[in-house]
């Protein structure tokens, strides 16, 4: 059902090919107010302009000590792929300097990094007086460390510091209800309501299923919710959640007879914001565990279904067969703002931590936006890695541009058309393009729609490219509105940026151009018996061309070029020869 598309190598690319003694670009942090792009690697630390990444670049080499390394060496490890420091975390930690740390060949170390208020100031260096203990560092609940210390330690733990506590909270060590080998994707700091107090946390991650578990499956994709202003219990749980909560996240496409094909690899999350800061639309990006067939998928949640299912029931094992079950019974639980009336989670009841310790799934799953993905691929030799997400305002409506990471090192430019419902999406290729030299998964996207760039990371360096290519679709009106890219109009002459204050020729919903063409300047006469060349080369993805000859007993044989996309809505003939 979808196109072919050949891989286009971009013309207007910027990449920064890594060095020869470093890899692994792929913790990303985007200072749009400095014009940088910062990114850690192996054994450095970069910062890049974030107009062209070899334009003013600047490093700093940070290597594990040879002792370290020698320790990583003797523990068995690989000395070439993972006795190094790998740079994890780069966190803003005030106006002028960032908070990093690195693997230190496994032993985690951390460290500040200063770069002046302002851009002007051309400061870039390492504070190496002053070196940390990078195990269980963390700043604040939405600088999201648990993700990189899980990296660190490899181990199923999730430190989170409550902000006027200077010890982290973790989950529940040893207990395979709360973690079972977790692999921590992304976290992110949602407003439950207009006061802060009520703030949550919520942690996006793939685990072991918990045993009892009948899914079938041996992955699943979790949500984790915690509450901001958890300080851990006081007799019971001292220094852990007692707020930790986990609901399975689905993606699934229904079959036949009931069997659904699972997505239950989760490999990104993006957030897209909305008017209402309380309820982002989230974009998951997930691929199959199986071992029969390879197939990517990426599929929307809302937060209301997301709340709903945090809203109980709870998850309780029971009966002579000690399965999972709802749980029916008085819940204990009070929400997050005023704790039931106590003054923090220091003051709870015992009950009310005994329930917290024993309960910390829920029972039912968060299923996707219309039930089902959006984008699905199971045909193809790739599988997706990455994503953002764009908002862009085109003539007929706001329309969300995905780029989609792959593990090929290509990136798709994808829309999704809604036309009577969600559950009736049409998508839309815009391009498949090639990023890095050789086949390389990206590890790392960020998009900047100040400078309206994407930059991209994998093993072999960083690449940017514009998020609009609207040269790419070539001059004709035609192929211009067939390509269907919101961020690009026919302006009269040519194929340029769209600017909603300017006039121009787009129809994303139909890639229509009917209306700008006069019939009589589409027709192009030839000498009969003589020959002569007409162009057939489609510039849009989307379009499909195809001669068709009409035989008339009485005429000349009349050839007509006929541009169409391929959901075969005809379009009117823009060439035509006799």
């Amino acid at each position: 059902p979808f196109p072919k598309l050949s891989m286009v190598e971009s013309s207007n690319l910027i990449t920064f090919n890594g060095l020869t003694n470093s890899s692994g670009y792929d913790t990303f942090l985007l200072d749009e107010e400095r014009g940088r792009l910062l990114v850690g690697a192996e054994d450095h630390v970069f910062s890049f302009d974030l107009v062209n990444l070899n334009r003013e670049h600047k490093q700093i080499a940070w290597p594990a000590t040879p002792s370290k390394r020698d320790e990583c060496k003797w523990a068995g490890k690989d000395l070439g792929k993972e006795c190094s420091n790998f740079i994890r975390v780069l966190q803003p930690y005030n106006s002028t300097h960032l908070y990093i740390c690195g693997t230190g060949a496994f032993h985690p170390i951390c460290a500040y990094l200063e770069m002046g208020k302002r851009a002007e100031d051309n400061i870039f260096r390492l504070e190496s007086s002053h070196f940390e203990n990078g195990r269980g560092k963390a700043l604040r609940p939405q600088d999201a460390l648990c993700v990189h210390n899980v990296r660190l330690h490899g181990k199923g733990l999730c430190h989170l510091p409550h902000p006027r506590e200077h010890h982290p909270i973790r989950t529940e060590q040893h207990d395979s209800r709360w973690l079972n080998d977790p692999r921590f994707v992304g976290v992110n700091l949602i407003p439950e309501s207009d006061n802060p107090e009520d703030d949550k946390i919520f942690l996006f991650f793939k685990e072991n299923a918990m045993d009892g578990e009948h899914t079938g499956k041996a992955t699943i994709a979790r949500i984790g919710q915690l509450c901001k202003n958890d300080l851990g219990g006081h007799r019971s749980l001292v220094n852990k959640w007692t707020t930790f909560l986990k609901a399975r996240l689905t993606c699934s496409v229904p079959g036949l007879n009931g069997i659904d094909t699972h997505f239950d690899e989760l490999q990104d999350v993006f957030l897209m914001s909305s008017k209402d800061p309380k309820n982002p639309v989230i974009y998951a990006v997930f691929t199959t565990s199986s071992n029969i067939f390879k197939g990517s998928a990426v599929c929307m949640y809302n937060m209301a279904d997301i709340r709903r299912v945090f809203l109980g029931p709870y998850a309780h094992r029971d009966g002579p067969t000690y399965q999972w079950v709802p749980f029916q019974g008085r819940v204990p639980y009070p929400p997050c703002k005023t704790f039931g009336g106590f003054d923090s989670t220091k003051d709870l009841p015992d009950d009310v931590i005994t329930f917290a310790r024993g309960h910390p799934a829920m029972f039912n799953p968060v299923h996707p936006i219309g039930g089902r993905p959006i984008v699905v691929r199971t045909d193809v030799d790739y599988q997706f890695s990455q994503l953002v997400v764009d908002k862009v305002e085109a003539e007929d409506g706001q329309y969300d541009v995905m780029f989609i990471g792959t593990d090929l090192g290509t990136v798709l430019k994808v829309v999704t058309i809604p036309r009577e419902s969600w559950h009736d999406l049409e998508e839309v290729v815009l391009e498949e393009m090639t990023v890095f030299r050789e086949p390389t998964p990206i590890t790392a996207m960020e998009l900047s729609t100040k400078q309206q760039q994407l930059y991209l990371g994998s093993a072999l360096g960083v690449s940017q490219m514009p998020l609009h290519r609207c040269e790419v679709y070539g001059k004709a009106c035609a192929e211009c509105c067939l390509a269907r890219d919101p961020y690009c109009a026919w302006d009269g002459t040519e194929c340029s940026r769209y600017f909603p204050t300017a006039n121009g020729r787009q129809d994303i919903r139909d890639g229509d151009p009917l209306p700008v063409l006069r019939p009589a300047a589409s027709w192009r006469y030839g000498v009969e018996n003589s020959s002569m060349f007409l162009e057939c080369s489609p510039k849009s993805q989307r379009a499909l061309i195809y001669w068709q000859l009409q035989k008339d007993p009485t005429r000349t044989a009349n050839m007509r070029w006929v541009h169409t996309h391929s959901a075969c809505k005809m379009c009117p003939i823009h060439h035509h020869s006799q």
